[in-house]
């Protein structure tokens, strides 16, 4: 008999009841080190009183309206995060599915305006994740997203992840625009590096080809800087934007410049509860708190410290862990044994840590995890893998 929910997850044996900052508190009382931020998400940690408090003094004033009408706190967060990015415009969504519907609707939009309606193709990578619509599946083209929901959507060109042979070799007059993640998350914590990143926007430049940035996960504040790509001093012409954006409550984005987006007119897209009064007064928040300069030098500087006693990790258990990799908040650690079972092994350690492909598990802790909550974590990390090396004994 089918459960009332429908069983598409493999959920951990755990239910957690109440949090507060970096620690959640399980229905029988254990409390758990939260190293996965509800997967990016929780960017300013669980219960934060400031967005407690935003969420609260909106709730008591206005709900939802819709986009029938102008909606303050939407024109709020709008002009803060034109303010401090490339973006002349920015579109709000509810999640990083939806946002990168947009994102693909957008650029074949853009092209067809400009008389070219066959300059559909967009390029992406392999070990990409977009979201689990049609378009993002079909985006990411991965056996294991898209087997059984065909016919998928036509219009993109998968490349393997590095190839730059072959990048060079697609590009034709065909294609509309290049999709890419600036760190992919669910690949496994592989960054692309600052030097690949300028490649792709030169490419792009030369061609005329728009370049798509998703920074679902890997965006607000998570690598240490507001966005993944300013470590590269490149801007894309579309970006998209969820997870963190909302510091737990359900928020996204598609950002663009005025070219870009030049096609988008009215009715051309919508969303019923995009960019609703209770997630733009939260996200304002967000944005208020992690577009600081000094909020971000203390990511930076946690980083540097987590990432250092993560070497340490992986030297003093070379049977479990092989390397660390990845950028700011958003590590890896990639494992010599199955990395669900470092995950289970977590868990009993009062420990959430989350799996990625490539044998990785991914540390994306709330970016105001304490010095002495990464010591904490090394610790009981360290006594995960020492159990795991225990049994193999």
């Amino acid at each position: 008999m089918i459960a009332s929910i429908l069983p598409t997850y493999n959920r951990a044996p755990l239910t957690f009841v109440s949090g507060e900052g970096s620690w959640l508190t399980e229905a029988d009382g254990r409390h758990f080190l939260d190293l996965g931020a509800g997967i990016a998400v929780n960017a300013l940690g669980h219960a934060h009183p400031a967005l407690v408090a935003a969420l609260t003094d909106q709730a008591q004033a206005l709900w939802h309206v819709s986009n029938l009408y102008n909606i303050p706190a939407q024109q709020k967060l709008a002009d803060a995060l034109v303010d401090q990015t490339f973006a002349d415009t920015v579109f709000f969504t509810n999640s990083g599915t939806e946002s990168c519907e947009l994102a693909v609707k957008m650029a074949r939009k853009y092209w067809y305006d400009k008389g070219q309606p066959d300059r559909t193709e967009i390029i992406t990578f392999s070990g990409s994740f977009h979201g689990r619509s049609s378009a993002g599946i079909s985006a990411a083209g991965s056996e294991k997203m898209t087997k059984g929901f065909g016919p998928l959507l036509p219009g993109f060109t998968h490349l393997e992840f590095g190839d730059h042979d072959a990048l060079q070799s697609a590009v034709s007059d065909k294609i509309a625009a290049i999709l890419v993640e600036p760190v992919q998350g669910e690949g496994g914590i592989r960054p692309l590096p600052d030097q690949c990143l300028k490649g792709l926007r030169d490419l792009c430049d030369q061609h005329g080809i728009l370049l798509i940035f998703d920074e679902v996960q890997c965006g607000m504040g998570r690598t240490g800087k507001l966005f993944a790509h300013e470590w590269a001093g490149i801007t894309p012409d579309i970006m998209m934007v969820a997870k963190g954006i909302g510091g737990g409550f359900p928020l996204g984005a598609v950002l663009a410049t005025e070219n870009a987006a030049s096609s988008m007119t009215a009715g051309t897209h919508g969303s019923t509860y995009g960019g609703n009064p209770l997630a733009c007064a939260v996200g304002a928040k967000v944005m208020e708190i992690v577009a600081d300069d000094a909020f971000l030098a203390e990511v930076n500087r946690k980083a540097g410290h987590l990432r250092q006693k993560l070497e340490g990790l992986v030297a003093a258990h070379p049977d479990v862990f092989e390397t660390v990799r990845g950028s700011g908040l958003m590590l890896g650690l990639k494992c010599k044994t199955t990395n669900t079972d470092v995950v289970a092994a977590g868990y009993a350690q009062n420990i959430l840590t989350v799996p990625a492909a490539d044998n990785v598990i991914r540390l994306l802790p709330a970016l105001t995890i304490t010095d002495a909550e990464i010591d904490e974590a090394i610790k009981r990390l360290d006594a995960a893998a020492t159990t795991m090396t225990e049994a193999d004994a």
